[in-house]
């Protein structure tokens, strides 16, 4: 990437957090163990589901697929963030920059549109419960997956495409702890208007469809549970929902908050403190949510457990 006094752009400097020098044990501390806690739950999700046949079902598919996406966006800023708190200087290439971008924001996206197929898969298992074995097929399943995919990686590939064929001369030093879009559009010199705009439309659209389907079929859910006579019934139809139900309001919360807020100057420790929650707390949280809310989860823990002990 050439700057306009055409010098080659090799490197980018993450700042990380204010004043992380000062305390950057804590921080290295806090982060690893919070690394390692989700490398061993989303993991451990994964192996329990396809381990446990009383979980081969659409819901668990896409659960198993969540834990898996949460480790591959968290991966791909966590172990540099890691890097770069105890070391002197906190560079990243300008490949690696490219990279971190691509993968994280593919991966993120990705989680999205699954969070949006679950909340498809416990409409169908509400509502029309009779029909849910042909409406949720493996094939159906797969497709649904598929697309989940193909759509965050287009989505990272155009976004990353516009903004790394930019040029470069203010700074190379990011005000971030990885290599955000926001952050690394404020350092062009070039016209990043389209950029910016395209990044507007493409997470908006995102954020607004996922959302839209997730709200529309909770709706849906919700009508059908008032339905149900019994107050035992209603509890164990919403019980299903309920980790779910929990996992969106956090990511989307937070998601949202980063992206489509106004992005004012004081705020920019505010907006590393929601990317660290979204970026590294929520991986985390979720196999936590999952096991102790989700009844069957929880049945499949302790079967393990039995044929450990």
């Amino acid at each position: 990437m050439e700057q306009s006094n055409g010098t080659r752009v090799t490197e980018f400097l993450l700042l990380g957090f204010a004043g992380q020098h000062k305390s950057w044990h804590v921080l290295f501390t806090v982060f690893l163990v919070i690394y390692a806690a989700t490398l061993v739950g989303n993991i451990g999700m994964i192996l329990l589901i396809k381990t446990d046949s009383s979980l081969h079902t659409p819901m668990y598919f896409f659960l198993q697929n969540l834990a898996f996406v949460d480790l591959c966006y968290t991966s791909a800023v966590t172990p540099k963030m890691l890097q770069n708190l105890v070391g002197t200087e906190q560079s990243i290439s300008f490949v690696g920059c490219l990279v971190q971008l691509l993968v994280y924001g593919a991966f993120i996206t990705s989680d999205c549109y699954i969070l949006a197929a679950m909340a498809v898969d416990r409409y169908v298992a509400i509502c029309d419960p009779l029909h849910y074995p042909t409406r949720m097929s493996q094939r159906v399943c797969i497709h649904l997956l598929v697309g989940s995919y193909f759509m965050g990686f287009l989505n990272a590939s155009v976004n990353v495409g516009f903004i790394f064929s930019l040029s470069f001369c203010k700074s190379n030093k990011i005000n971030h702890f990885f290599c955000d879009a926001p952050p690394v559009l404020a350092l062009s010199c070039s016209n990043v208007y389209f950029s910016v705009m395209m990044l507007t439309v493409f997470v908006g659209f995102n954020l607004t469809f996922t959302v839209s389907v997730v709200i529309f079929s909770y709706i849906f859910i919700l009508a059908a549970i008032l339905k149900i006579s019994s107050a035992a019934g209603r509890k164990k139809a919403f019980s299903t929902c309920a980790s779910h139900l929990t996992t969106v309001t956090i990511f989307y919360g937070t998601l949202s908050y980063m992206y489509l807020h106004h992005r004012a100057t004081e705020s920019q420790e505010q907006e590393k403190m929601a990317s660290v929650f979204y970026g590294v707390m929520i991986p985390m949280l979720n196999p936590l949510i999952y096991s102790l809310r989700n009844q069957d989860v929880r049945e499949a823990l302790k079967g393990v457990g039995k044929k450990c002990f």
